[in-house]
C-alpha cells in the first residue's frame, strides 16, 4: 500500500504524474503536511477538488489514533501511545531540554531482543514499523504537543537494526529539506549490538550518533540479562564500534543500566574500565527503572556515586543520564502493557 508519510519529494512527484496530477502539487502537499499539520486531503484547499478526490481514493491518509497521552508534572516529558490502522500500539516520548526538544521513537511493535531490564518485549515481538509509522510518531507530537524538534533518538520499543532498511529510509527521509530537515548529527540510533548491521551502518556514509546497550563488563554477566549476548560477544561488538568510529569519526556511546546487586559493583567498574580504556567513547549510566514489569531494583545513590566515581577516577568518560518521565511510565513498553492489561 502506498503511504504518503513514507514519500519524499521525488517519490510523491512520480506518484502524482502517474495519475495525471501536476508535479508542482507535491510541494504544496508536503508543505501542508510538514509545515501546517494538515492531515486530510479535503483540507488541502490549494489542490483542485478533482485532485483531492483522486488522492483520497488512491493515497489515503491514515493518521494514528491518540490512545493515551501522559505529561509529567514539570511538563518536561510527554508520552504518547499511538494506535495504528491494524490496532497495534507504540509509545513515543518527547523530552524537553535546554537545547531543545528530543523525541524518543519506537522502531518495532514489541521486541524480540528481550532484555531483562526492559518491558518492551514482555508481550513478544509483533512486527516492524514502516517508514511512515516512524514519521507519524514525530508528526503526532507536532499535532498534539509542539512543533519544536531538535533531535531524534531511536531508543524506544524495538531493536532498530533488526528493522534496518525501514529505519535507514526513515532517517534519510526526515533529513530532507521538504520534511523535517533534521541533521544526521541530531539523530541517535541505539542498538543492543547486532554486529553485522553495525558493520553495514558504518558503510552508509551517515554521521549518525551510535549508542550501544552494553550493560555488563563481561560476556557471562551480559548473557544473564541480554539474550542477544549469546550471539554477539563483547569483543565482536567493540570491534564493530571501533570500525564505526574509524569510518564516521563519530564517538560511540555505551548505555549502561545500573542494576542493584548485579552490574554496578566496584569489581564490575574495574572490569569495565579495562574493557573500554583507551577508546574515545562515552558511557551513559542509567539507573534501572523501578517498576514491577521488569522486577529489578535500582541501586542506592551511594552505590551509583561509587560506581561512576571509580570510572571517572580511572579516565573513563561517564555521565549519569538525567532522569525524566519516571512518574508517567516513560520507560519503554510500560504504557502499552498497562493498556493491554486493562483491555
Amino acid at each position: 500500500m502506498n503511504d504518503i508519510f513514507a514519500m519524499n519529494r521525488a517519490d510523491l512527484q512520480a506518484f502524482l504524474v502517474e495519475r495525471g496530477i501536476k508535479k508542482f502539487r507535491a510541494d504544496q502537499i508536503l508543505h501542508y503536511i510538514y509545515k501546517q499539520n494538515v492531515f486530510s486531503w479535503h483540507e488541502m484547499t490549494l489542490l483542485p477538488q478533482g485532485d483531492r478526490e483522486t488522492l483520497a481514493g488512491e493515497l489515503p491518509i491514515c493518521f494514528p489514533v491518540l490512545a493515551d497521552i501522559q505529561k509529567a508534572p514539570d511538563d518536561n516529558t510527554v508520552k504518547l501511545l499511538l494506535e495504528f490502522y491494524d490496532g497495534q500500539t507504540v509509545e513515543t516520548v518527547l523530552m524537553k531540554h535546554a537545547y531543545g526538544n528530543s523525541v524518543c521513537l519506537s522502531s518495532q511493535v514489541g521486541c524480540a531482543v528481550n532484555c531483562a531490564f526492559c518491558a518492551s518485549a514482555k508481550n513478544g515481538f509483533i512486527r516492524n514499523l514502516t517508514v511512515g509509522e516512524m514519521v507519524l510518531q514525530l508528526l503526532a507530537f507536532r499535532k498534539y504537543v509542539t512543533a519544536g524538534l531538535h533531535s531524534v533518538v531511536l531508543m524506544g520499543t524495538g531493536e532498530p537494526l533488526l528493522n534496518y532498511d525501514n529505519v535507514l529510509s526513515f532517517l534519510r527521509l526526515i533529513h530532507e529539506k521538504d520534511t523535517f530537515y533534521l541533521g544526521y548529527r541530531n539523530m541517535t540510533l541505539s542498538t543492543s549490538g547486532i554486529v553485522p548491521a553495525m558493520e553495514r551502518l558504518a558503510t552508509e556514509g551517515l554521521p549518525l550518533n551510535l549508542a550501544v546497550s552494553l550493560h555488563a563488563p563481561n560476556d557471562n554477566l551480559r548473557r544473564s540479562i541480554m539474550p542477544v549476548a549469546d550471539t554477539y560477544t563483547l569483543k565482536n561488538i567493540l570491534t564493530a564500534c571501533d570500525r564505526y568510529f574509524d569510518r564516521t569519526g563519530r564517538k560511540v556511546t555505551f548505555e549502561y543500566i545500573l542494576i542493584k546487586d548485579l552490574n554496578c559493583t566496584l569489581a564490575c567498574a574495574d572490569e569495565l574500565r579495562h574493557l573500554l580504556g583507551g577508546r574515545n567513547i562515552l558511557v551513559n549510566a542509567i539507573p534501572v527503572n523501578d517498576n514491577y514489569d521488569v522486577g529489578l531494583c535500582r541501586p542506592s545513590q551511594k552505590e551509583i556515586r561509587r560506581f561512576t566515581g571509580y570510572l571517572k577516577e580511572h579516565g573513563i568518560n561517564i555521565t549519569l543520564r538525567r532522569e525524566m518521565g519516571g512518574n508517567i511510565q516513560a520507560a519503554c513498553g510500560q504504557l502499552r502493557i498497562k493498556r493491554m492489561q486493562k483491555q
